[in-house]
């Protein structure tokens, strides 16, 4: 039977998570009304924002998608042999499935889980990649991970590996991040982990990476305010906003804001609040390694037997660990 005449499986979809628009606009409400207003990243991820931010990994200046890549294609040997055999590859935040999906004929996973918020986002990623890979049993699976790691019980038995690429866990505070690590180890006894983490550099490249001369960034860093006044029933207009982002070199981060052009006030069902010119809302973090802090976080976790691929210039890092 040649690979075209295999019977294609059907992928399957289970959506643990579910949102509750009370608890939804509190938090929001909450986090705008704070003495420093903020709001979190995932807001961002609207169809638009996922439409932006994929615009943004092909843009000149952003250089972590394509290093990424590069050090992933170059070292999937050595990564292959890190994580050793295996049954299940677990996609954490999976999106549109590309990265997970170099991988497969390196790896050769029996079973492949992703992970993402919402399974609606997943389908037609896991439908095309399951044309390409018709053997390989797959699963997308609704859930806030950043809140619970507790996958359920379609997943199966046997080893694991759990794949967090992207530098997604820049976006939480160390401390957060030691948690979400500790989290994973524990969800998944014996398993193996690949995660991608962005390094600290020279200032104009991680500035220019989120201050590109084309406007995506601020494009997607403005989207945020429409999502939320959808949500909750705010008043932003896009026109009294700017973007801004900056590396704050002592917390080896870079912030992302939203800067009011002139006072005014924001206004939602039982609440409002007023933002002089210049106040800012805190929209994102990204947080920068150097390769010995992020290893060191990785053992602080539980994690153990720790390997470190990174491109020519050290801009980037996969780590793999047991």
């Amino acid at each position: 039977m040649t690979l075209r005449d295999t019977p294609l499986r059907v992928p399957r979809f289970i959506q643990l998570h579910r949102e509750d628009a009370v608890d939804t606009r509190a938090e929001l409400a909450a986090g705008l009304s704070a003495p420093a207003a903020s709001i979190a990243p995932k807001w961002f991820y609207d169809a638009l924002g996922s439409r932006l931010f994929d615009a943004i990994t092909e843009l000149p200046e952003y250089y972590p998608t394509r290093t990424e890549a590069a050090i992933m294609a170059a070292q999937q040997a050595q990564i292959a042999g890190s994580v050793g055999r295996f049954r299940t590859l677990i996609d954490l935040g999976a999106g549109n499935c590309v990265k997970a999906g170099r991988l497969f004929a390196t790896l050769q996973p029996h079973r492949y889980v992703a992970v993402d918020i919402s399974v609606e986002f997943l389908r037609q990623a896991i439908a095309c990649l399951q044309r390409e890979h018709p053997t390989v049993d797959m699963l997308g699976v609704g859930l806030d991970f950043s809140q619970t790691l507790v996958l359920p019980p379609e997943v199966g038995d046997g080893p694991r590996t759990l794949f967090y690429p992207g530098s997604s866990i820049g976006n939480l505070a160390p401390d957060a991040a030691l948690a979400f690590l500790r989290r994973a180890r524990q969800g998944s006894p014996g398993c193996h982990l690949v995660i991608g983490v962005d390094l600290v550099k020279d200032f104009a490249t991680l500035h220019a990476a989120y201050n590109d001369s084309l406007g995506v960034t601020a494009a997607f860093n403005l989207n945020v305010l429409p999502h939320v006044n959808r949500v909750l029933g705010s008043d932003f207009d896009l026109r009294q906003w700017r973007h801004v982002a900056f590396f704050d070199e002592s917390a080896s981060r870079i912030e992302m804001h939203l800067e009011a052009r002139e006072p005014l006030v924001v206004r939602w069902p039982d609440g409002e609040r007023a933002f002089a010119a210049g106040e800012r809302i805190h929209t994102e973090n990204s947080y920068k390694y150097v390769q010995e802090s992020f290893d060191a976080l990785l053992r602080a976790a539980g994690w153990a037997h720790t390997r470190c691929c990174t491109d020519e210039r050290a801009w980037f890092a996969v780590f793999c660990a047991a």
